[in-house]
């Protein structure tokens, strides 16, 4: 019977593949099978991240997470999915899955941790957030000192980001998506889209930075990020 092989999760980073770690990279380059997910009908983010790096002669796995499920319909989906990196795993091949920043953060990654990390031995790589590489990009300090900073998905209600807005000092919020007119026009109620920053792509190719009111609400990806700054300048 054949030695299990390992699962290794890795952050691959936000866009800009030189923001790959080192220690994410030495592993990607020795596994023999990499792993990384996508939208049905597209290009994985995550592999053309990275995909100077690969070396041709690894196997390739694609599998597809879909979003907003019902928790029982998305958990048997999750589970077919994530079978071919078990199947690869359990015949002693070491499996590398990439995602697309930190895999702990949001991640992709931990729908397949969640499944397969009890049973095979498992290590996580950690990669450069979003959250990080957005204030960068925008050339905007984050937080100082004492900031109370808070990082807040836009598909909840608008009362709950209100709640959450009105009690923090600095604020990211992410996956915006069809969810931008919402959390725009909550911005304008606190008087908070003055300090507000929009960005897209942060530090992909395509990165766009967009004045709040000028951004069209169509055309908002999921990779984009509403970046509130701290008033502070100690």
């Amino acid at each position: 019977m054949p030695t299990k092989g390992r699962l290794y999760g890795i952050g691959v980073g936000p866009g800009d593949p030189e923001l790959l770690t080192l220690k994410a990279l030495r592993l990607l380059q020795s596994a023999p099978v990499v792993a990384y997910q996508s939208a049905v009908d597209k290009e994985s983010i995550a592999r053309g991240i990275v995909s100077q790096y690969l070396s041709g002669h690894q196997i390739e796995v694609l599998f597809h997470l879909p979003r907003a499920l019902e928790p029982e319909t998305a958990s048997a989906i999750y589970d077919q999915e994530v079978a071919p990196i078990a199947e690869h795993l359990a015949a002693g091949r070491d499996v590398v899955v990439l995602c697309e920043g930190d895999p702990f953060f949001y991640g992709s990654f931990m729908y397949v941790f969640t499944r397969l990390s009890e049973k095979y031995q498992t290590e996580v790589v950690p990669g450069v957030s979003s959250l990080m590489a957005c204030p960068v990009a925008l050339g905007v300090p984050f937080t100082y000192y004492n900031d109370i900073m808070t990082v807040l998905p836009a598909p909840m209600p608008a009362e709950q980001l209100i709640t959450h807005l009105l009690a923090t000092d600095a604020a990211a919020i992410m996956k915006l998506g069809r969810h931008f007119t919402k959390v725009r026009d909550v911005l304008h109620q606190l008087g908070l889209a003055s300090r507000a920053l929009y960005i897209e792509r942060a530090t992909m190719a395509q990165q766009t930075i967009i004045p709040l009111d000028e951004v069209d609400p169509d055309q908002v990806p999921y990779f984009s990020m509403i970046i509130i700054p701290t008033k502070s300048r100690l």
